[in-house]
């Protein structure tokens, strides 16, 4: 496994951990299809969330916020869509998208997370 892809999925795990903590169930991770992946599918009492995760060691090119662009969304949007047309025991499910960004301190010593529900629509 490369070394991107081995931190992204520590970075991934964090994210999933933080979320059980704030008292969301795991659903799905890593789901993936021909139009794409979604990092994390939890569930907040009724509401399905479908989650992206992102990690960001400094502050350039805007930090974590910027690096999920339109065309992500739009990919995420039709990934949740493709997940819910074959899990039909979610169709009862509100959703939304959120983004847990993860962005590392100057000091390198600790890790900033930021939780933004309803972080982008489906259109």
């Amino acid at each position: 496994m490369n070394p991107n892809k081995r931190k992204g999925l520590h970075y991934e795990s964090l994210a999933k951990d933080y979320l059980l903590q704030q008292g969301l169930t795991l659903v799905e991770q890593n789901y993936h299809c021909r139009f794409g992946e979604i990092d994390l599918i939890m569930l907040q009492q009724d509401v399905l969330c479908f989650i992206e995760v992102k990690f960001r060691n400094s502050m350039g090119y805007g930090g974590a916020a910027s690096a999920i662009p339109i065309q992500k969304q739009k990919k995420i949007v039709k990934t949740s869509q493709f997940y819910l047309a074959q899990n039909d025991r979610h169709s009862q499910h509100s959703m939304r998208f959120d983004a847990l960004l993860m962005q590392q301190q100057a000091n390198n010593q600790s890790t900033d997370i930021d939780w933004i529900q309803n972080a982008f629509y489906a259109e």
